[in-house]
Protein backbone atom coordinates (compact mmCIF):
# COMPACT_ATOMS: atom_id res chain seq x y z
CA UNK A 1 0.00 0.00 0.00
CA UNK A 2 1.21 3.03 -0.83
CA UNK A 3 0.90 6.85 1.06
CA UNK A 4 0.84 10.31 -0.60
CA UNK A 5 0.72 13.73 0.97
CA UNK A 6 -0.76 16.55 -1.10
CA UNK A 7 1.90 18.82 1.03
CA UNK A 8 4.55 17.05 -0.28
CA UNK A 9 7.31 18.16 -3.23
CA UNK A 10 6.47 15.64 -6.05
CA UNK A 11 3.15 14.64 -5.00
CA UNK A 12 1.52 15.65 -8.82
CA UNK A 13 4.27 13.31 -10.50
CA UNK A 14 4.26 10.59 -8.24
CA UNK A 15 0.36 10.58 -8.07
CA UNK A 16 -0.27 10.57 -11.32
CA UNK A 17 2.09 8.29 -12.19
CA UNK A 18 0.37 5.61 -9.59
CA UNK A 19 -3.01 6.44 -10.95
CA UNK A 20 -1.85 5.54 -14.71
CA UNK A 21 0.10 2.41 -13.86
CA UNK A 22 -1.65 -1.06 -15.46
CA UNK A 23 -3.22 -3.41 -13.32
CA UNK A 24 -4.32 -6.11 -15.89
CA UNK A 25 -2.56 -9.31 -15.31
CA UNK A 26 -0.09 -9.31 -17.49
CA UNK A 27 -1.09 -12.23 -19.87
CA UNK A 28 -0.54 -13.07 -24.10
CA UNK A 29 -4.09 -14.30 -24.18
CA UNK A 30 -5.04 -12.62 -27.89
CA UNK A 31 -3.52 -15.04 -29.97
CA UNK A 32 -5.36 -18.38 -28.00
CA UNK A 33 -8.65 -16.12 -28.59
CA UNK A 34 -8.14 -15.33 -32.20
CA UNK A 35 -8.02 -19.54 -32.45
CA UNK A 36 -11.09 -20.15 -30.28
CA UNK A 37 -12.94 -17.88 -32.16
CA UNK A 38 -11.76 -19.15 -35.25
CA UNK A 39 -12.80 -22.65 -34.53
CA UNK A 40 -15.99 -21.73 -33.01
CA UNK A 41 -16.98 -20.16 -36.92
CA UNK A 42 -15.84 -23.05 -38.66
CA UNK A 43 -16.97 -26.18 -36.24
CA UNK A 44 -19.85 -24.26 -34.44
CA UNK A 45 -21.45 -27.08 -31.94
CA UNK A 46 -18.46 -29.57 -32.16
CA UNK A 47 -15.66 -26.26 -31.52
CA UNK A 48 -17.52 -26.00 -28.05
CA UNK A 49 -17.71 -29.45 -27.03
CA UNK A 50 -14.09 -30.10 -27.94
CA UNK A 51 -13.41 -26.54 -25.74
CA UNK A 52 -15.18 -27.94 -23.08
CA UNK A 53 -13.34 -30.92 -22.26
CA UNK A 54 -9.99 -29.06 -23.07
CA UNK A 55 -10.05 -26.06 -20.79
CA UNK A 56 -13.06 -26.77 -18.20
CA UNK A 57 -12.67 -30.63 -18.33
CA UNK A 58 -16.63 -32.00 -18.89
CA UNK A 59 -17.88 -33.93 -21.34
CA UNK A 60 -21.12 -32.53 -22.79
CA UNK A 61 -23.57 -32.88 -25.87
CA UNK A 62 -26.05 -31.10 -28.25
CA UNK A 63 -28.46 -31.57 -25.27
CA UNK A 64 -26.61 -31.08 -22.06
CA UNK A 65 -25.04 -27.45 -23.30
CA UNK A 66 -28.46 -26.18 -22.31
CA UNK A 67 -29.82 -26.08 -19.33
CA UNK A 68 -33.20 -26.89 -19.34
CA UNK A 69 -36.49 -25.52 -18.08
CA UNK A 70 -36.55 -28.33 -15.82
CA UNK A 71 -33.34 -27.53 -13.89
CA UNK A 72 -33.50 -23.55 -14.17
CA UNK A 73 -37.49 -24.21 -12.05
CA UNK A 74 -35.63 -26.68 -9.69
CA UNK A 75 -32.69 -24.33 -9.00
CA UNK A 76 -34.65 -21.88 -8.13
CA UNK A 77 -36.58 -23.50 -5.87
CA UNK A 78 -33.49 -25.03 -4.24
CA UNK A 79 -32.01 -20.98 -3.70
CA UNK A 80 -32.62 -20.18 0.10
CA UNK A 81 -35.46 -18.77 0.66
CA UNK A 82 -33.67 -15.76 1.93
CA UNK A 83 -31.44 -15.23 -0.71
CA UNK A 84 -34.51 -15.70 -3.12
CA UNK A 85 -36.27 -12.86 -1.23
CA UNK A 86 -33.48 -10.66 -1.77
CA UNK A 87 -33.18 -11.55 -5.13
CA UNK A 88 -36.59 -10.39 -5.88
CA UNK A 89 -36.02 -7.17 -3.75
CA UNK A 90 -32.78 -5.94 -6.16
CA UNK A 91 -34.69 -6.88 -9.39
CA UNK A 92 -37.75 -5.13 -8.09
CA UNK A 93 -35.47 -1.70 -7.53
CA UNK A 94 -33.17 -2.73 -10.22
CA UNK A 95 -36.57 -2.64 -12.77
CA UNK A 96 -38.15 0.71 -11.37
CA UNK A 97 -34.66 2.24 -11.95
CA UNK A 98 -34.36 1.52 -15.29
CA UNK A 99 -38.10 2.39 -16.36
CA UNK A 100 -37.42 5.95 -15.14
CA UNK A 101 -34.66 6.02 -17.97
CA UNK A 102 -37.08 5.01 -20.85
CA UNK A 103 -36.77 8.28 -23.42
CA UNK A 104 -39.71 9.82 -25.85
CA UNK A 105 -40.06 9.10 -29.30
CA UNK A 106 -40.45 12.54 -30.69
CA UNK A 107 -41.96 14.07 -33.77
CA UNK A 108 -41.73 17.86 -34.40
CA UNK A 109 -42.02 20.16 -37.99
CA UNK A 110 -38.98 22.78 -38.41
CA UNK A 111 -39.25 26.21 -39.98
CA UNK A 112 -38.93 24.86 -43.45
CA UNK A 113 -41.79 22.66 -43.25
CA UNK A 114 -39.69 19.59 -42.93
CA UNK A 115 -41.22 16.87 -40.30
CA UNK A 116 -38.57 15.34 -38.04
CA UNK A 117 -37.99 13.32 -35.54
CA UNK A 118 -36.99 9.64 -34.02
CA UNK A 119 -38.52 6.09 -32.29
CA UNK A 120 -36.64 4.28 -30.09
CA UNK A 121 -36.71 0.44 -30.18
CA UNK A 122 -34.91 -2.42 -28.62
CA UNK A 123 -32.74 -4.96 -29.67
CA UNK A 124 -33.85 -8.26 -31.02
CA UNK A 125 -31.33 -10.58 -29.02
CA UNK A 126 -28.42 -10.01 -26.34
CA UNK A 127 -26.09 -11.88 -24.59
CA UNK A 128 -25.34 -12.18 -21.13
CA UNK A 129 -22.08 -13.40 -19.85
CA UNK A 130 -22.52 -14.65 -16.26
CA UNK A 131 -18.68 -15.37 -14.84
CA UNK A 132 -18.60 -18.91 -12.74
CA UNK A 133 -15.20 -20.51 -11.07
CA UNK A 134 -14.73 -18.16 -7.89
CA UNK A 135 -18.34 -17.29 -6.91
CA UNK A 136 -21.78 -17.38 -8.22
CA UNK A 137 -23.38 -13.74 -9.27
CA UNK A 138 -26.80 -13.71 -9.24
CA UNK A 139 -26.18 -9.71 -9.26
CA UNK A 140 -24.73 -10.08 -12.38
CA UNK A 141 -27.92 -11.72 -13.85
CA UNK A 142 -29.83 -8.84 -12.23
CA UNK A 143 -27.80 -5.86 -13.53
CA UNK A 144 -27.45 -7.06 -17.25
CA UNK A 145 -30.92 -8.50 -17.70
CA UNK A 146 -33.20 -6.85 -15.69
CA UNK A 147 -32.34 -3.25 -17.46
CA UNK A 148 -32.51 -5.70 -21.27
CA UNK A 149 -36.08 -6.78 -20.04
CA UNK A 150 -37.37 -3.35 -19.34
CA UNK A 151 -35.66 -2.34 -22.85
CA UNK A 152 -38.16 -5.30 -23.96
CA UNK A 153 -35.76 -7.09 -25.93
CA UNK A 154 -37.14 -10.71 -27.16
CA UNK A 155 -34.17 -12.68 -26.62
CA UNK A 156 -32.26 -13.10 -23.33
CA UNK A 157 -29.31 -15.37 -23.89
CA UNK A 158 -27.08 -16.74 -20.79
CA UNK A 159 -24.10 -18.12 -21.35
CA UNK A 160 -21.87 -19.00 -17.71
CA UNK A 161 -19.08 -21.67 -17.83
CA UNK A 162 -19.32 -25.10 -17.33
CA UNK A 163 -19.56 -26.90 -13.72
CA UNK A 164 -22.76 -27.24 -10.81
CA UNK A 165 -25.05 -23.65 -11.43
CA UNK A 166 -25.83 -22.20 -8.41
CA UNK A 167 -29.50 -22.44 -6.72
CA UNK A 168 -29.01 -18.37 -6.25
CA UNK A 169 -27.90 -17.94 -10.40
CA UNK A 170 -31.32 -19.55 -11.71
CA UNK A 171 -33.52 -17.93 -9.06
CA UNK A 172 -31.98 -14.87 -10.60
CA UNK A 173 -32.16 -15.73 -14.28
CA UNK A 174 -35.63 -17.02 -13.70
CA UNK A 175 -36.65 -13.05 -11.67
CA UNK A 176 -34.43 -11.47 -14.69
CA UNK A 177 -36.67 -13.03 -17.48
CA UNK A 178 -33.68 -14.76 -18.92
CA UNK A 179 -34.73 -16.45 -21.81
CA UNK A 180 -32.14 -19.36 -22.46
CA UNK A 181 -29.13 -20.33 -20.58
CA UNK A 182 -26.05 -22.37 -22.24
CA UNK A 183 -23.34 -23.99 -20.49
CA UNK A 184 -20.63 -22.40 -22.26
CA UNK A 185 -17.78 -20.24 -20.62
CA UNK A 186 -14.59 -18.11 -21.98
CA UNK A 187 -14.06 -17.05 -25.22
CA UNK A 188 -15.53 -19.61 -26.99
CA UNK A 189 -18.90 -18.65 -25.35
CA UNK A 190 -18.39 -14.71 -26.79
CA UNK A 191 -17.98 -16.12 -30.57
CA UNK A 192 -21.07 -18.48 -29.97
CA UNK A 193 -23.16 -15.73 -29.04
CA UNK A 194 -21.55 -13.54 -31.90
CA UNK A 195 -21.52 -16.07 -34.76
CA UNK A 196 -23.83 -18.76 -33.62
CA UNK A 197 -22.69 -22.18 -32.89
CA UNK A 198 -25.34 -25.40 -33.37
CA UNK A 199 -28.21 -24.33 -30.95
CA UNK A 200 -26.87 -21.57 -29.80
CA UNK A 201 -28.08 -18.61 -32.15
CA UNK A 202 -26.60 -15.22 -32.79
CA UNK A 203 -27.10 -12.08 -30.96
CA UNK A 204 -26.89 -8.14 -31.47
CA UNK A 205 -25.05 -7.49 -28.27
CA UNK A 206 -22.91 -9.19 -25.71
CA UNK A 207 -22.71 -7.41 -22.07
CA UNK A 208 -21.71 -8.53 -19.11
CA UNK A 209 -17.66 -9.14 -17.80
CA UNK A 210 -15.83 -11.67 -17.85
CA UNK A 211 -11.95 -12.99 -17.42
CA UNK A 212 -8.99 -11.54 -19.69
CA UNK A 213 -10.03 -14.13 -22.54
CA UNK A 214 -13.45 -12.99 -22.53
CA UNK A 215 -12.68 -9.57 -22.58
CA UNK A 216 -9.90 -9.97 -25.93
CA UNK A 217 -12.84 -11.91 -27.57
CA UNK A 218 -15.42 -9.04 -27.21
CA UNK A 219 -12.75 -6.73 -28.50
CA UNK A 220 -12.64 -8.71 -31.74
CA UNK A 221 -15.94 -9.84 -31.73
CA UNK A 222 -16.88 -5.74 -31.83
CA UNK A 223 -18.68 -5.17 -35.20
CA UNK A 224 -20.19 -8.55 -35.84
CA UNK A 225 -21.65 -7.33 -32.76
CA UNK A 226 -22.25 -4.76 -30.19
CA UNK A 227 -20.80 -5.03 -26.48
CA UNK A 228 -20.87 -3.14 -23.57
CA UNK A 229 -17.48 -2.52 -22.55
CA UNK A 230 -13.90 -3.88 -21.93
CA UNK A 231 -14.39 -4.70 -18.53
CA UNK A 232 -11.33 -3.95 -15.93
CA UNK A 233 -10.21 -4.76 -12.68
CA UNK A 234 -12.65 -3.04 -10.14
CA UNK A 235 -11.94 -0.23 -8.00
CA UNK A 236 -13.06 1.90 -5.05
CA UNK A 237 -11.91 5.64 -3.88
CA UNK A 238 -13.02 6.69 -0.87
CA UNK A 239 -13.30 10.10 0.72
CA UNK A 240 -13.33 9.99 4.31
CA UNK A 241 -13.15 12.76 7.01
CA UNK A 242 -12.06 12.27 10.30
CA UNK A 243 -15.81 12.26 11.78
CA UNK A 244 -15.96 8.39 10.47
CA UNK A 245 -15.81 5.46 12.21
CA UNK A 246 -12.20 3.84 10.73
CA UNK A 247 -14.13 0.11 10.72
CA UNK A 248 -16.43 1.10 8.38
CA UNK A 249 -14.31 2.76 5.63
CA UNK A 250 -11.87 -0.05 6.31
CA UNK A 251 -15.06 -2.65 5.29
CA UNK A 252 -15.52 -0.27 2.15
CA UNK A 253 -11.82 -0.47 0.77
CA UNK A 254 -12.11 -4.13 0.73
CA UNK A 255 -15.38 -4.51 -0.27
CA UNK A 256 -13.77 -3.79 -3.70
CA UNK A 257 -10.00 -5.61 -2.95
CA UNK A 258 -11.76 -8.75 -2.36
CA UNK A 259 -12.54 -9.10 -6.04
CA UNK A 260 -9.64 -9.95 -7.56
CA UNK A 261 -5.43 -9.35 -6.52
CA UNK A 262 -5.99 -6.55 -9.55
CA UNK A 263 -8.55 -4.91 -7.92
CA UNK A 264 -7.91 -1.29 -6.25
CA UNK A 265 -8.95 0.74 -2.92
CA UNK A 266 -8.07 4.37 -2.28
CA UNK A 267 -8.61 6.37 0.77
CA UNK A 268 -8.47 10.44 -0.10
CA UNK A 269 -8.92 11.90 3.38
CA UNK A 270 -7.85 14.97 5.58
CA UNK A 271 -6.92 13.25 8.60
CA UNK A 272 -3.65 11.48 8.97
CA UNK A 273 -4.30 9.89 12.34
CA UNK A 274 -7.89 8.86 10.57
CA UNK A 275 -5.85 7.23 7.89
CA UNK A 276 -3.02 5.67 10.28
CA UNK A 277 -6.82 4.26 12.00
CA UNK A 278 -8.08 2.87 8.62
CA UNK A 279 -5.42 1.21 7.98
CA UNK A 280 -4.51 -1.02 10.83
CA UNK A 281 -8.44 -1.83 10.92
CA UNK A 282 -7.94 -2.60 6.99
CA UNK A 283 -5.07 -5.16 8.65
CA UNK A 284 -7.34 -6.27 11.14
CA UNK A 285 -10.48 -7.15 8.92
CA UNK A 286 -8.02 -8.96 6.59
CA UNK A 287 -7.37 -12.07 9.15
CA UNK A 288 -11.12 -12.66 9.08
CA UNK A 289 -11.87 -12.20 6.04
CA UNK A 290 -12.47 -16.09 3.42
CA UNK A 291 -11.20 -13.57 0.62
CA UNK A 292 -8.66 -12.08 2.79
CA UNK A 293 -5.41 -13.28 0.49
CA UNK A 294 -6.96 -11.65 -2.91
CA UNK A 295 -7.80 -8.57 -0.49
CA UNK A 296 -4.54 -8.43 0.39
CA UNK A 297 -2.59 -8.42 -2.29
CA UNK A 298 -4.56 -5.92 -3.80
CA UNK A 299 -4.08 -3.68 -0.95
CA UNK A 300 -0.53 -4.83 -1.08
CA UNK A 301 0.07 -3.73 -4.41
CA UNK A 302 -2.77 -1.51 -5.42
CA UNK A 303 -4.07 0.44 -2.89
CA UNK A 304 -3.24 3.67 -1.73
CA UNK A 305 -4.04 6.41 1.04
CA UNK A 306 -3.92 10.04 -0.14
CA UNK A 307 -3.36 12.71 2.57
CA UNK A 308 -4.88 16.09 0.81
CA UNK A 309 -7.34 18.71 1.35
CA UNK A 310 -10.66 18.59 1.27
CA UNK A 311 -10.71 21.02 -1.36
CA UNK A 312 -8.60 19.27 -3.53
CA UNK A 313 -10.46 16.14 -3.66
CA UNK A 314 -13.01 16.52 -6.93
CA UNK A 315 -9.57 17.12 -9.10
CA UNK A 316 -7.98 14.01 -7.65
CA UNK A 317 -10.80 11.90 -8.28
CA UNK A 318 -11.52 13.36 -11.94
CA UNK A 319 -7.68 11.92 -12.48
CA UNK A 320 -8.53 8.56 -11.40
CA UNK A 321 -11.75 9.08 -12.68
CA UNK A 322 -12.92 5.30 -10.68
CA UNK A 323 -15.57 3.21 -11.53
CA UNK A 324 -17.05 4.06 -7.45
CA UNK A 325 -16.36 6.81 -5.60
CA UNK A 326 -18.20 7.42 -1.80
CA UNK A 327 -17.94 10.90 -0.18
CA UNK A 328 -18.26 9.65 3.54
CA UNK A 329 -17.94 13.69 4.62
CA UNK A 330 -20.82 15.77 6.18
CA UNK A 331 -21.80 17.66 2.77
CA UNK A 332 -20.99 14.84 0.20
CA UNK A 333 -23.01 16.94 -2.40
CA UNK A 334 -20.63 20.15 -1.97
CA UNK A 335 -17.65 17.90 -3.17
CA UNK A 336 -19.71 15.52 -5.84
CA UNK A 337 -21.09 18.40 -7.40
CA UNK A 338 -17.47 19.10 -8.75
CA UNK A 339 -16.35 15.91 -9.44
CA UNK A 340 -16.59 14.73 -13.31
CA UNK A 341 -15.26 11.33 -14.16
CA UNK A 342 -17.07 8.76 -12.35
CA UNK A 343 -19.19 5.83 -12.96
CA UNK A 344 -20.94 5.82 -9.59
CA UNK A 345 -20.62 8.35 -6.92
CA UNK A 346 -22.14 7.58 -3.44
CA UNK A 347 -23.35 10.18 -0.96
CA UNK A 348 -22.94 10.14 2.54
CA UNK A 349 -21.52 8.29 5.87
CA UNK A 350 -24.99 5.45 5.58
CA UNK A 351 -24.27 4.74 1.36
CA UNK A 352 -21.36 2.11 1.24
CA UNK A 353 -20.77 0.95 -2.68
CA UNK A 354 -21.97 -2.76 -1.63
CA UNK A 355 -25.55 -1.27 -1.32
CA UNK A 356 -25.12 -0.09 -4.84
CA UNK A 357 -23.70 -3.49 -5.99
CA UNK A 358 -26.87 -5.73 -5.34
CA UNK A 359 -30.16 -3.39 -3.93
CA UNK A 360 -30.26 0.34 -4.63
CA UNK A 361 -31.15 -0.42 -8.03
CA UNK A 362 -28.63 1.71 -9.92
CA UNK A 363 -26.77 -0.39 -12.94
CA UNK A 364 -23.44 -1.83 -10.65
CA UNK A 365 -22.30 -2.56 -14.42
CA UNK A 366 -19.79 0.48 -14.19
CA UNK A 367 -16.64 1.82 -16.67
CA UNK A 368 -13.20 0.83 -15.26
CA UNK A 369 -9.59 1.66 -15.90
CA UNK A 370 -10.43 5.29 -16.15
CA UNK A 371 -12.82 4.93 -18.60
CA UNK A 372 -15.15 6.88 -16.73
CA UNK A 373 -13.80 9.82 -18.55
CA UNK A 374 -15.84 8.61 -21.96
CA UNK A 375 -18.11 6.31 -20.88
CA UNK A 376 -20.86 5.35 -18.42
CA UNK A 377 -22.32 2.22 -16.99
CA UNK A 378 -24.89 -0.01 -18.24
CA UNK A 379 -28.43 1.14 -18.48
CA UNK A 380 -31.54 0.81 -20.28
CA UNK A 381 -29.76 2.76 -23.30
CA UNK A 382 -27.39 -0.22 -24.13
CA UNK A 383 -30.89 -2.08 -25.08
CA UNK A 384 -32.22 0.26 -26.98
CA UNK A 385 -31.58 1.93 -30.69
CA UNK A 386 -32.73 5.29 -32.17
CA UNK A 387 -34.08 5.54 -35.59
CA UNK A 388 -33.77 9.39 -37.55
CA UNK A 389 -37.28 10.18 -39.04
CA UNK A 390 -37.09 12.93 -42.08
CA UNK A 391 -40.37 13.56 -43.86
CA UNK A 392 -40.73 16.40 -46.92
CA UNK A 393 -43.79 18.06 -48.39
CA UNK A 394 -43.06 19.87 -51.71
CA UNK A 395 -42.78 22.97 -49.95
CA UNK A 396 -40.08 21.31 -47.48
CA UNK A 397 -38.58 19.99 -50.10
CA UNK A 398 -37.98 22.92 -51.99
CA UNK A 399 -36.55 24.58 -49.15
CA UNK A 400 -33.65 21.85 -48.43
CA UNK A 401 -33.20 20.66 -52.30
CA UNK A 402 -30.44 23.98 -53.81
CA UNK A 403 -28.71 23.87 -50.49
CA UNK A 404 -28.29 20.17 -51.03
CA UNK A 405 -27.02 20.06 -54.48
CA UNK A 406 -24.33 23.00 -53.63
CA UNK A 407 -23.14 20.65 -51.20
CA UNK A 408 -23.25 17.54 -53.08
CA UNK A 409 -21.37 19.10 -55.94
CA UNK A 410 -18.91 20.63 -53.59
CA UNK A 411 -17.56 17.25 -52.35
CA UNK A 412 -18.12 15.70 -55.48
CA UNK A 413 -20.61 13.41 -55.85
CA UNK A 414 -22.73 14.05 -58.68
CA UNK A 415 -25.32 11.20 -58.38
CA UNK A 416 -26.02 12.80 -54.63
CA UNK A 417 -26.83 16.00 -56.35
CA UNK A 418 -29.21 14.46 -58.90
CA UNK A 419 -31.31 12.60 -56.52
CA UNK A 420 -32.03 16.63 -55.32
CA UNK A 421 -31.87 18.53 -58.60
CA UNK A 422 -34.17 15.71 -60.46
CA UNK A 423 -36.89 16.17 -58.15
CA UNK A 424 -35.90 20.02 -59.07
CA UNK A 425 -36.92 19.44 -63.00
CA UNK A 426 -32.94 20.15 -63.37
Amino acid sequence: MRRFKFIDPGFEAAFTAFVEERRETPEEVDAVVREVIASVRAEGLEALLRLARQFDKVELDADSIRVSAEEIEAGAEACHVEVREAIAFAAARIRAYHERQRPADQRFTDAAGVELGWRWTPLEAVGIYVPGGRAAYPSTVLMNAVPAAVAGVSRIAMVTPPGRLQPAVLAAAKEAGVSEIWRVGGAQAVAALAYGAGPIRPVDKIVGPGNAFVTAAKRRVYGAVGIDALAGPSEIVVVADGANRPEWIAADLLSQAEHDPAAQSILITDDEAFAGQVEAEVQAQLSSLSTGEAAAASWRDHGAVVIAPLDEVPRLVDLIAPEHVEFAVAEPEQLADRVRHAGAIFLGRLAPEAIGDYVAGSNHVLPTSRAARFSSGLSLYDFIKRTSLVKCDEAAFAALAPATVALAEAEGLPAHARSAAIRMGQ
